[in-house]
């Protein structure tokens, strides 16, 4: 069996029901040593540039580039895989657990959840603790 089936194999109803593969993006947010790796496409990227310099790195590598810029992506830092819809952050989830980071997570939402978490009132009360 190779890692991909491995870690598939683990993924069962338990798995996904205790949903630690997953985080909402202000849970993420608030959340120390993480980087946002953001997978959608280039022209995305280019159209609506995610920078959160208060909140946490963002390293912006599309998902057909992962596998040939793996070594970019830090294996000591929480890794919030981030999509406009999910499915790209899901595939990639998959593909960073097979090699073996651990503590890779799913950003849930796209784009509204992750915009709410940077409101003006958010932001406000996170610079100011």
């Amino acid at each position: 069996m190779n890692e991909l089936e491995e870690i598939i194999t683990k993924m069962d109803f338990q798995y996904f029901g205790n949903g630690e593969h997953k985080i909402d993006a202000e849970e993420f947010l608030s959340t120390k040593n993480t980087i946002l790796l953001d997978v959608r496409a280039k022209e995305e990227q280019e159209t609506i540039t995610l920078s959160l310099k208060h909140h946490c790195e963002v390293l912006e590598i599309p998902t057909n580039e992962v596998p040939s810029r793996i070594n970019e992506i830090p294996k000591d830092k929480t890794i919030g895989v981030f999509c406009s819809a999910g499915v790209r952050a899901t595939i990639i989830f998959v593909y960073l657990k097979s090699k073996g980071y651990n503590n890779v997570k799913i950003i849930l939402g796209g784009y509204p959840p992750l915009m709410n978490a940077v409101m003006p009132g958010k932001l406000y009360k996170k610079l100011n603790k």
